[in-house]
């Protein structure tokens, strides 16, 4: 049976959660938009609505705000790109719902890429965070290697591969945040089809 007691105790841990949960929001946007050295702790405080104080009593520096941010974000990405991926389909297969899935998630999430794409191999990310990049690249990594070997893919060095469909994705996307290009099935599929054709053996 819950008590005042208790009760108190509930509601602070999650007000205590929430107010978390803005400065987090609050620095990915500030983050994404304005990068790590033009964003000031004093302007995070002030869009999440907190004063600049509480952020120090949730993360001791900016470096350890950064390294938040980017770690909650790239859990989610990773979970929204590989939960139930189709790893036992054929290669053509797995590009296809790989590069589909990314472009739902930059739909979705676009402050999420930017931000990562701004911040993926700057010097303040932590252990931790280069610990779930690395980890996120080694899975990319297998997969392309496991298409070169069953001759699916251009016998080409992996960072190779990567680089011509990160660029176009890249494009894609700023070709989306200009206003020039739809993400949808009519835009985005016959981009995958030729991005295939470009990279397959």
């Amino acid at each position: 049976m819950s008590t005042p007691r208790t009760q108190s105790r509930d509601h602070e841990r999650e007000a205590s959660a929430e107010k978390r949960a803005a400065i987090l929001a609050a620095a990915l946007e500030l983050f994404a938009e304005r990068g790590f050295h033009g964003t000031a702790v004093p302007l995070v405080a002030e869009k999440a609505k907190v004063g600049a104080g509480t952020i120090y009593r949730y993360f001791d520096s900016k470096e350890a705000l950064v390294n938040a941010v980017y770690q909650n974000e790239k859990r989610q990405m990773l979970d929204a790109l590989l939960a139930e991926f189709p790893f036992d389909k054929p290669h053509r297969e797995q590009f296809r719902v790989f590069f589909l899935r990314m472009a739902a998630y930059a739909k979705k999430q676009p402050l999420s890429v930017r931000f990562m794409e701004l911040h993926h191999h700057q010097a303040y990310l932590d252990d931790a965070s280069r610990h779930l990049e690395e980890h996120g690249n080694t899975m990319i990594e297998a997969a392309i290697h496991s298409g070169i070997q069953a001759e699916a893919l251009k016998d080409l060095p992996v960072q190779t591969l990567i680089a011509v469909v990160w660029g176009v994705f890249l494009g894609v996307l700023r070709g989306w945040s200009e206003g020039r290009l739809e993400l949808n099935d009519k835009t985005l599929i016959p981009i995958e089809q030729c991005l295939w054709e470009a990279i397959r053996r």
